[in-house]
């Protein structure tokens, strides 16, 4: 069985931003009613947000979509990193990494 990573890629990226659930999806565009209750739904895995929504919560925590998706610690480390990178540092990292 697989574990979804993404409620608690969720949880990790908001918390390391200081803000709180209910901040986030104001931010996001959720009603401000629903908003704390619907980002606790995402969190705790009882719903999970579409694409959409998905990258506008990582637009918001300044992550990259994929962040969400990675099944390690280190590899969510290191799509945060790579997404930093110039796109010709990309290539050339791609380069190196193909010559090992």
């Amino acid at each position: 069985m697989t574990i979804n990573p993404v409620p608690g890629r969720i949880k990790q990226a908001r918390v390391s931003k200081g803000i709180s659930q209910k901040e986030l999806g104001i931010r996001i565009g959720l009603d401000q009613s629903s908003a704390s209750s619907r980002m606790n739904h995402y969190e705790k895995g009882r719903h999970t947000p579409d694409i959409p929504t998905l990258k506008r919560v990582a637009d918001e925590l300044g992550v990259p979509l994929a962040y969400f998706f990675c099944e390690s610690d280190l590899s969510a480390k290191l799509s945060c990193l790579i997404d930093n990178l110039s796109e010709k540092e990309k290539a050339e990292l791609i380069l190196k990494l193909n010559k090992q």
